[in-house]
């Protein structure tokens, strides 16, 4: 079992604490998941997600080695710019799905989920071999906060030098932070309502929480568990790792097909190319409850002839829409928007309409 360098924070302000991806993780602080899930979407909320894990790829093969196992197209990217991506593997599944930052010409951070960290990086290595990349594991070293909600950029801005507005979508900077210098700042996160998430080193911890409860207290910032951070992602759509994607899982269906470059010759390509041609048999849907139930993962889905058809993989009261929502796979044929499912809800068959996602429409 691991601990985030803001344990004894978490503990201080009483947050029910669980293990994730093994490290004791805040679930949720007395104020409750609906109020963390409101304080992002009306205003700001800091997250600490410092079990996720951190590699740097640096050297002149670096580029080459990202190009080869990642699902995107690595070329685009340029200092200060992040990307999507996921590791292909050689069933047509996803090993992981990750974010790709380049930090200079010749070295990238690539920040993979908790749970996966020790398979990816043995997945990487094994590739490597071919390419001689110098790759390293920088996850004990590296804090992770995300600062997320309509007022983290305005509220932040006090704290840093770089004027943070200038960052565009998924990009990044290198500057000081709250009185420390190098630290990472990226307009990326989970939550879909705008926001930064802050790389630094973990003795600087405590005193960043501190500052950026400080800097935040008169925009109603609050700390948020891992409960609200699932029901935000679930509002925008967002794929979570074990849930909605995993090993077995078809890129294609599970809506990926916009970060599957097959043209750049990633590794066992062809096998997402014939996806893509034939299509799939399963699609990952979005859908909303239309009378009172909440979906939870691996419930049946059925179509109006109560034909098993599919399976939920996330599902929540949406604390912004007041009803249940819901993302699962169904056989392709019902996987229009529009359509009529249900989902058994213990013994009964609560009827449910396919919508587009996102569920939660973000304004700038």
């Amino acid at each position: 079992m691991k601990f985030t360098p803001f344990f004894n924070i978490h503990r201080a302000l009483n947050a029910k604490m669980a293990l994730f991806g093994g490290y004791q993780m805040p679930i949720q602080y007395a104020g409750g998941v609906k109020n963390e899930h409101l304080a992002v979407r009306k205003k700001l909320g800091v997250f600490d997600v410092s079990h996720m894990g951190e590699f740097m790829v640096e050297g002149p093969q670096a580029q080459k080695l990202l190009q080869y196992i990642c699902s995107n197209d690595i070329t685009k990217l340029y200092p200060g710019k992040a990307q999507y991506n996921y590791l292909p593997n050689k069933t047509g599944g996803i090993v992981d799905d990750l974010i790709v930052y380049q930090l200079e010409k010749e070295k990238y951070l690539l920040v993979v989920n908790a749970s996966n960290i020790e398979k990816d990086w043995k997945w990487i290595n094994k590739f490597n071999q071919s390419y001689n990349a110098d790759v390293s594991d920088i996850s004990d070293e590296t804090s992770l906060l995300a600062i997320q909600g309509p007022k983290a950029i305005e509220a932040m801005q006090s704290l840093c030098d770089t004027n943070l507005k200038d960052l565009k979508n998924y990009c990044h900077t290198t500057t000081s932070f709250a009185g420390f210098k190098n630290i990472l700042i990226a307009t990326t996160g989970y939550t879909g309502s705008g926001g930064i998430e802050i790389y630094f080193n973990p003795e600087y911890a405590e005193r960043i929480w501190e500052r950026i409860i400080n800097a935040g207290y008169n925009y109603g910032i609050s700390p948020v568990g891992l409960a609200a951070r699932d029901t935000l992602r679930i509002e925008m759509g967002y794929c979570l790792y074990g849930n909605e994607i995993n090993d077995t899982t078809s890129p294609i269906s599970a809506g990926l097909k916009w970060i599957t470059k097959s043209k750049t010759n990633f590794i066992y390509h062809k096998k997402y190319e014939k996806t893509i041609k034939n299509e799939s048999d399963n699609k990952l849907i979005g859908f909303e409850m239309n009378t009172r139930g909440i979906p939870r993962s691996d419930y049946q889905i059925y179509d109006k002839k109560e034909n098993l058809i599919g399976k939920v993989t996330s599902g929540t009261q949406s604390p912004s829409l007041n009803k249940g929502i819901g993302l699962g796979y169904v056989k392709s044929d019902f996987s229009k928007i529009g359509k009529n499912l249900f989902i058994r809800i213990r013994d009964k068959l609560v009827p449910c309409t396919i919508v587009k996602v996102p569920f939660y429409k973000y304004k700038s």
